[in-house]
């Protein structure tokens, strides 16, 4: 394409874009070169990074005419872009390994994404559903390139990854990371929610036979330049790169087998499979070799995936397991015989086949089990970790620091099984000098370390110590040893004198970072970095740990602290205060922020009012969570200073919203509805969205016990919530029409930052969970119950108290997101129930939802603890607020769907006015789950049993007849007898059976 076509496609389009960041000129040119790189006989691999730069040019989305962002436009130029990219993965010959090492997890997206789309697999469709034989052998090429680069990043993302250290902190870059670390995130949640559909694609594979293609950068001029080619050579059986049905099997069973043995971790029977996939890339590599021009299996990694295969999956008796030492290991793992353990660790001292780490990873399992309360272990741990000692003197590596601290207390049995280990892992007859060296040099480093002469003569009188080390040099680390002073502390002297190597500084910084990190003492803090800064002014020791976060609105602030010891003490402290609080260690919290607001009150206001905010809030979490608990009201200072902080107008002060939400929490826990209602400044209620919604809160909940006309406030708050509980927009979709894997949306609130103490549609969250006042729960709660009942397509309404006061409708309902406001009364109603699990309407209300979501067993439960616990457990009459005909009809559906047909036949008595249609229909019922007969006594309508009585005549079910006649005959059911008398019989069998019921479904 010449650069004035490319002009006119610039300035023709329907579309407009932003304009890139070269001419078009220099854009057409670099297409032109690229072309001619990839040409040449043999290029130079070009940087993969290429891929990158176009597809983040076609992917910029655009700007009209009114500054509105849209999608990238659906241009030439931006097709040719798109077009480069696929162009270089096609020189790498669509290798993965060479891809994934190179590109990020979003990028390689994209670029598999626009594969598809290229390889023309129909947007939307699932792969799972398409047959791949009767594809072109392009395009069923492209969808298992997809699918194995699918399997292979979750099962990448299953393998721990060091943690970068971050540099100096820059804005747009920390920025650029965070959005490609969540598009990470969501991808990789999308493709694990797909996992099952891949593996079936790639299993599918598995059963082509035959050879397909892969485009080249012909294939893809081809599809450029000509669309109509698309059904002629592009999709032939001879275009593109040719890969065997060899080769796609080897690949496929190679990724599979990763799969499942990485699922085989929740369920061991996928180890079976994982090693058929292995063992069947093991022979075809065997007959085809691990290289080819498009793929490159690592055979050391195979080899290992089979060998964890044969051990996962050997049974306890099979006689092969004892064939290799990872196998007896793993056998004496899982049956708990560690003496044996400690003997196949020590036959392999002399002949060194198990690798550093899988010793290491041995050890760590052994020390993991002692912590948890097996203290017999301590002595396994001990000896293995000898034995991995004395193979790291041997081999030459430097001597762990576990065994330096299991040995600080030495022992003469400690002291035998090591010289036991050290004896038997050397042939001293066949040794290398070199060998003889290092094993000598340890132990008379293990002398100079010993403090007890007793136990340097047990290593100094032992034969091997006497044949490694000559006379002479015995003689003087005798003499040596006899002239040290007896009161060396071996805990004073540095661990590195084991091994005869001086510390070094990173040692040191080392050992102080730590410190550092597991330190809560402020003024211990303060120590740490003095001596660290003291040693080097280039590291920045806020980041030394990723579990110290502290809030970006305060992180700018304290990060412009110019001096770095200053910076990094308040941002520490800061940390470890915020992390205290969240764990509840309130009294470590209260240190370090103390110690935190004396510092910065020396040279930041700014930081000063940050700290005093956050000890008040740290003070409100104390109360809450000490007397509180008991209902002792707080002290009036502190009341004083939440007003102080909610009326507060200083400028330029960092502020984190959770404070505001908590502390008009705490005003409406603690009644302060006087204050919020009539005191409050108006400023403040107009400013602060927090404020306005608690002050409407409590005019709602002073006006409660008054008469319905003077709920005017109870309307304003209802405007309020119906407000944020609207949506503005829908999914946006892309040009291909697939849904984002991203879902954005808006809220068009106006008054509120967050929306509901749960994960809405939103993706914002309200300040109702810090709230414990019954009222004002209540409150909030038939709010949302009566939201949610005014919904056109609503079967079931939910039943609530002081739900009256709330408006019956809402002028445009289309605009309330009604799947958010569902989710909150069932968040807010379990919230609720934590703070009184025994209110019977929050229970009823549980209730309802149950039973509106089709749990009926569920709605039993609930119906029948909101009766127990307003009656002492059916001793008394349940109020028949609590128990009203709805509800009992509730109970009467859900016995009914449960199959619980004389359940359902005793609750129609409990009805105002009992419902024989129902209780007939429900006995006539023969297929029934419940006890049947056995309820009999429980009915206390003559009517029902006597139709019970000619029901069972009528089917010559002579027992059961027999049953409901006693019933009948008993004398206080006589129609003679009072109505006193007929009432305290029906009550004293609701009683039995309520509470029968109960013991059924508690």
């Amino acid at each position: 394409m010449s650069a004035e076509a490319a002009d006119r496609e610039a300035a023709t389009s329907s579309r407009p874009c932003t304009p890139p960041q070269t001419s078009w000129f220099e854009f057409v040119l670099e297409e032109a070169l690229l072309e001619q790189h990839l040409q040449k006989p043999s290029p130079d691999p070009p940087p993969v990074q290429l891929i990158v730069q176009f597809l983040e040019q076609a992917s910029k989305p655009s700007v009209n005419e009114q500054n509105q962002v849209q999608p990238p436009p659906d241009n030439k130029r931006n097709r040719i872009l798109k077009l480069l990219a696929l162009k270089v993965a096609a020189h790498l010959k669509w290798d993965l390994d060479v891809l994934e090492k190179s590109l990020s997890v979003p990028v390689l997206n994209m670029l598999l994404n626009e594969l598809l789309c290229i390889s023309k697999v129909p947007p939307g469709t699932k792969h799972v559903d398409v047959d791949l034989s009767s594809l072109p052998p392009t395009t069923a090429m492209a969808i298992l390139l997809y699918n194995r680069w699918a399997i292979r990043t979750i099962v990448q993302s299953s393998f721990p990854v060091k943690q970068v250290k971050p540099g100096p902190p820059q804005l747009n870059v920390m920025n650029h990371i965070q959005q490609e670390k969540e598009l990470t995130e969501n991808i990789l949640k999308v493709l694990k929610e797909q996992a099952a559909d891949s593996i079936l694609v790639l299993e599918g594979a598995l059963k082509l036979n035959k050879d397909l293609y892969v485009h080249t950068i012909r294939t893809l001029d081809l599809l450029a330049m000509e669309p109509g080619m698309v059904n002629g050579e592009t999709e032939s059986s001879t275009a593109g790169l040719k890969i065997s049905a060899e080769e796609i099997q080897c690949q496929v069973c190679y990724d599979l087998g990763a799969i499942y043995f990485q699922q085989g971790s929740t369920n061991a029977a996928v180890h079976e499979k994982a090693k058929e996939k292995f063992f069947k890339t093991k022979e075809l590599i065997a007959k085809n070799g691990s290289s080819s021009p498009h793929f490159t299996i690592d055979e050391e990694r195979l080899a290992g995936y089979c060998q964890a295969c044969e051990v996962l999956t050997s049974s306890c008796d099979d006689a092969s397991q004892q064939a290799t030492p990872y196998s007896k290991i793993h056998s004496c793992m899982k049956s708990g015989k560690y003496q044996d353990l400690v003997k196949i660790f020590l036959e392999d001292n002399l002949t060194l086949s198990l690798p550093e780490q899988f010793r290491q990873s041995v050890l760590r399992e052994l020390f993991q089990k002692a912590q948890q309360g097996n203290d017999a272990l301590d002595e396994v741990c001990f000896k293995v970790c000898v034995c991995n000692t004395v193979c790291d003197i041997l081999q030459g590596r430097i001597i762990d620091i576990q065994f330096c601290q299991l040995f600080l207390k030495p022992s003469k049995e400690k002291i035998d099984f090591l010289l036991e280990v050290c004896s038997g892992s050397i042939n001293l007859e066949s040794a290398s000098e070199e060998l003889k060296r290092r094993m000598a040099a340890f132990l008379k480093n293990l002398c100079l370390g010993m403090e007890d002469l007793q136990f340097v003569f047990m290593i100094s009188s032992h034969e091997l110590f006497i044949k490694l080390l000559k006379d002479d040099e015995r003689k003087l680390l005798l003499d040596q040893m006899r002239k040290r002073s007896p009161r060396i502390n071996l805990c004073t002297k540095p661990v590195t004198s084991f091994y005869d190597i001086p510390a070094s500084a990173s040692v040191n910084i080392g050992q102080l970072e730590h410190q550092l990190i597991l330190s809560v003492d402020p003024w211990r803090i303060r120590q740490i970095l003095i001596e660290l800064h003291g040693m080097t002014s280039e590291r920045q020791f806020w980041t030394i740990s990723n579990k110290w976060e502290v809030p970006s609105v305060y992180g700018s602030v304290i990060l412009g602290i110019k001096d770095s010891l200053t910076r990094d003490l308040v941002y520490i402290l800061m940390a470890k205060g915020l992390h205290c609080c969240a764990i509840k260690d309130f009294v470590h919290a209260k240190q370090l922020f103390a110690a935190c607001l004396e510092l910065v009150t020396e040279f930041s206001p700014k930081l000063r009012q940050v700290m005093l905010n956050e000890m008040l809030l740290l003070d409100i979490y104390t109360h809450e969570a000490g007397a509180g608990v008991s209902g002792e009201r707080p002290p009036s200072d502190l009341i004083s200073r939440v007003r102080g902080y909610l009326e507060m107008r200083v400028p330029d002060i960092p502020l984190r919203q959770v404070i505001a939400e908590e502390c008009v929490a705490f005003l409406l826990n603690w009644c302060e509805n006087e204050y919020l209602t009539m005191q409050v400044p108006l400023p403040l209620v107009q400013t602060n969205p927090y404020v306005k919604l608690g002050q409407l809160l409590a005019a709602t909940c002073k006006e409660l016990p008054g008469p319905k006309e003077s709920r005017r406030t109870a309307k304003d708050l209802w405007e309020v919530v119906v407000q944020i509980c609207s949506v503005s927009n829908q999914h946006k979709r892309g040009n291909d029409g697939r849904v984002s894997l991203i879902k954005h949306r808006e809220s068009t609130l106006g008054i509120m930052y967050r929306y509901s103490g749960v994960s809405s549609v939103h993706g914002n969250t309200f300040f109702f969970f810090p709230l414990q006042e019954p009222l004002v729960l209540t409150t909030i709660l038939s709010l949302f119950v009566k939201l949610h009942n005014v919904r056109e397509d609503i079967v079931n309404d939910i039943a609530a108290e002081h739900i009256s006061i709330w408006p019956s409708s809402i002028p445009n309902l289309q605009s309330v997101d009604f799947e958010a406001v569902a989710i909150t009364v069932k968040e807010l109603v379990s919230y609720a129930l934590t703070i009184n699990a025994n209110n019977h309407f929050w229970l009823i209300i549980q209730a309802d939802i149950y039973f509106a979501t089709n749990q009926y067993s569920a709605a039993l439960h609930y119906y029948l603890q909101a009766g127990a616990v307003c009656s002492d457990f059916f001793n008394k009459m349940v109020p028949p607020d609590v128990y009203t005909d709805q509800v009992i009809k509730r109970m009467i559906k859900c016995c009914s769907l449960l199959n619980c047909h004389t359940q359902v036949a005793i609750l129609c008595q409990f009805l105002r006015e009992v419902d024989y249609k129902t209780a007939f229909k429900a006995l006539q019922e023969q297929n029934s789950h419940d006890a049947m007969d056995s309820y009999y006594e429980y009915i206390w309508d003559v009517t029902i049993l006597e139709y019970l009585t000619y029901l069972h005549h009528k089917r010559g079910e002579t027992d059961k007849r027999q049953i409901a006649i006693k019933a009948i005959g008993q004398t206080e059911l006589n129609a003679s007898n009072p109505e006193e008398v007929l009432q305290l019989a029906a009550q004293r069998r609701k009683k039995k059976f309520l509470q029968a019921m109960a013991k059924l479904y508690f």
